[in-house]
């Protein structure tokens, strides 16, 4: 069985530290058929797009599938992947964490002493000032280092790229994830798996040449958040009063997002609760405290967002809809100021801030939602 390892200390005023763990199967976070999914894939030496919003678990899920096929799993942030040198250095680092540095110094020597350095810290280094072309060049050749990596320790390697989409603010031709993606379909021992807010499969990309397996995160169900839920306080010795709508609230604070979940679970331990039932006062007390502590960040978040974004964000808060294009909620919450509102739409989708039509435009942060309704009331 696969677990996602979540282990959080929590100082409780007057008390012990409690420690609360958060280990749980990720069967009971209702995830076993993408898990089984993406094991299947891996197995097969094939390449992934998983698509979710923030706080679904995506990175835990796809962890957790590599280390179930035994891979060697090399993780790239591609928000921090500001141009293609930015990329090609955020590589070799997840390469040299990976593999025995006298192997890597050997690989430079005889192969990219031109492009490359290896730091006495253990570090894969591109040399700086390469021009375009040689910056190209280093590339290519690195893109063959984690097949050489995987055949000399014998494993799988797989590729995790992070918010992957925000590479294309700067490879506008597509020319940087094309080549990637070519060049490590045609290597036997490594795989690839791209983290999205959204499925982009016709962005850039050649899905002839190419094709994905993808699995989308959708929100986890209430029934299966509520065994969860249940199992993560009965290892502390609480429940949810069943004489009272706790558990209710619960559920319909997070709204099936795990991430959320995790969040408010954490906090209610702290809270001094009678023959260790947590009641609804508890549970309204935990949200409260969460939606303060994270104000400050929801407040900065805002400020990023254009104007017309943060307009939609707070309407589709306060007066949710299917149909926010629809001339009626327009008008209602004018919306037409400002840039197009299916603009607005794609790139709060893009930013993992609401969901598709498929899942009728809801906010897809629930704790933002909350403090979005309480702020505007």
């Amino acid at each position: 069985m696969v677990y996602a390892f979540v282990t959080v200390g929590i100082e409780v005023k007057g008390k012990k530290r409690v420690n609360l763990d958060l280990s749980t199967p990720l069967q009971l976070i209702g995830r076993s058929a993408e898990f089984q999914h993406l094991v299947e894939v891996l197995a097969q030496d094939g390449d992934l797009l998983i698509t979710g919003v923030p706080g679904s678990g995506r990175r835990t899920l796809v962890r957790a599938g590599a280390q179930e096929v035994g891979a060697i799993a090399l993780e790239i942030d591609c928000i921090r992947a500001t141009d293609g040198e930015r990329f090609v250095q955020l590589l070799a680092e997840a390469i040299s964490q990976n593999w025995q540095p006298a192997k890597i110094q050997g690989w430079v020597a005889q192969n990219a002493v031109e492009f490359f350095c290896f730091h006495p810290d253990g570090k894969l280094k591109l040399w700086r000032s390469l021009n375009q072309k040689q910056l190209w060049q280093a590339f290519e050749i690195l893109l063959n280092l984690p097949q050489i990596m995987a055949v000399d320790l014998n494993k799988q390697a797989v590729i995790i790229l992070q918010s992957f989409p925000h590479i294309r603010s700067w490879d506008r031709n597509g020319l940087w994830e094309t080549t990637f993606r070519r060049e490590i379909k045609a290597q036997t021992h490594v795989s690839y798996i791209l983290i999205a807010t959204i499925a982009e499969t016709s962005h850039h990309a050649d899905e002839t040449n190419y094709p994905l397996e993808t699995i989308q995160l959708a929100p986890l169900a209430k029934d299966v958040l509520a065994v969860w839920a249940r199992e993560i306080l009965h290892t502390q010795g609480l429940k949810f009063d069943s004489r009272s709508v706790a558990l209710q609230l619960f559920l319909n604070a997070v709204q099936g997002h795990i991430g959320d979940a995790m969040s408010l679970i954490r906090r209610l331990p702290t809270l001094p609760s009678a023959d260790g039932l947590i009641t609804e006062k508890d549970v309204q007390q935990a949200i409260e405290g969460l939606l303060k502590d994270l104000s400050i960040t929801f407040e900065s978040l805002l400020m990023l967002l254009p104007a017309n974004q943060v307009h939609l964000l707070e309407s589709l808060a306060l007066d949710p809809t299917e149909k926010p294009q629809s001339k009626e909620y327009i008008q209602k919450h004018g919306l037409s100021r400002g840039g197009s509102i299916q603009g607005a739409l794609t790139g709060l989708q893009h930013k993992g801030l609401i969901y598709n039509a498929e899942q009728g435009y809801r906010l897809a942060l629930p704790l933002l939602a909350l403090w979005l309704r309480q702020r505007l009331s």
